[in-house]
């Protein structure tokens, strides 16, 4: 009778703990009009040089930022921290091994994210997570870290905007690259970023979305439907090299950063970027592979329409 008294209460905890963390895996999601409400009117661009911090990993980058800051113009501040592959949790938990630290942040634009992002100096906050998206949603609880670090922005500073930044997984997947994008961003990006924080946030500030990868997709369809654009002739040119000069499938190469920092440009200023340069430099100063004149009007006519057309943003549609 002990015995199985036992067992029924050990079952009963192991149930119980089961349900827990499958109700602690599913946040609660907001219904349609909580959704539409949050998104209905758009932020107002800002009237002045924007201070910013970047949290993430390679897909952030340091070229990225730096071409960003030459987009913005003088005054355009940044601070980031990296690593290779990293995830929100391991950014914020302190015990949690950062793959690549001291190479990605052996920059003077380096800071502590926790100090950094809880200082309340910034005017706008950029999260990213790991990918394969799946395994971060799966083995590093993506949503409530997502959750832990906006929270601390917010707090923070009444002023400080948080944004996701949707990336991209590599142009190899065996799914199809353009196809993840397309589901990737409303099953998971929002799904279990975005949505869950908006449930759970209780200041009415939503987090906004940097849709870098739906960006790339869009470039991509337009670019192989024309067979090419000025001096952009395959999705491959918007990607790195490897050392021994094979393609790199997922790290942005100079015109790829100069895509995605096209795209934060857009978001963050809530501007046009019809007509900014496209000669620049990346964070060593050294000259960055350009796009021609051709390709970088597609580039920034590409960014304002998906920007514009996606009320997640902030922008006005």
């Amino acid at each position: 009778m002990l015995l199985r008294t036992i067992f029924l209460v050990t079952l009963a905890a192991v149930i119980f703990a089961a349900a827990f963390w499958a109700l602690r895996s599913r946040p609660r999601l907001p219904d349609a009009a909580e959704i539409a409400a949050a998104y209905a009117a758009p932020l107002p661009p800002p009237d002045h040089p924007l201070t910013v911090y970047h949290l993430g990993h390679s897909l952030v980058g340091r070229d990225m930022p730096a071409m960003l800051a030459q987009l913005a113009g003088p005054g355009h501040r940044y601070d980031l921290q990296l690593g290779w592959g990293t995830s929100l949790r391991e950014h914020w938990e302190p015990g949690l091994p950062i793959k690549g630290f001291e190479a990605e942040n052996a920059t003077p634009h380096f800071r502590p994210a926790r100090e950094a992002i809880g200082s309340g100096d910034y005017d706008a906050v950029i999260l990213t997570e790991m990918v394969e998206l799946r395994d971060a949603i799966r083995y590093h609880d993506s949503p409530h870290s997502f959750q832990k670090w906006a929270d601390l922005a917010r707090a923070a500073a009444p002023s400080t905007r948080v944004y996701l930044y949707e990336t991209w997984h590599p142009l190899d997947t065996a799914e199809g690259w353009l196809d993840r994008l397309d589901r990737d961003l409303p099953e998971l990006w929002e799904g279990k970023l975005l949505l869950p924080d908006l449930a759970h946030d209780t200041s009415h500030r939503p987090a906004h979305v940097i849709p870098a990868g739906q960006v790339m997709a869009a470039f991509v369809r337009r670019l192989e439907a024309e067979g090419g654009i000025g001096n952009i002739q395959r999705r491959e040119d918007l990607f790195a090299r490897q050392p021994d000069g094979t393609p790199d499938p997922i790290h942005p190469g100079d015109l790829g950063n100069y895509l995605v920092a096209l795209t934060h440009y857009a978001v963050l200023y809530g501007r046009s970027p019809l007509g900014l340069p496209h000669a620049l430099a990346r964070a060593d100063g050294t000259p960055a592979i350009a796009p021609d004149a051709e390709a970088a009007r597609a580039m920034q006519d590409t960014v304002w329409q998906i920007v514009t057309t996606y009320p997640k943003t902030g922008v006005a549609q």
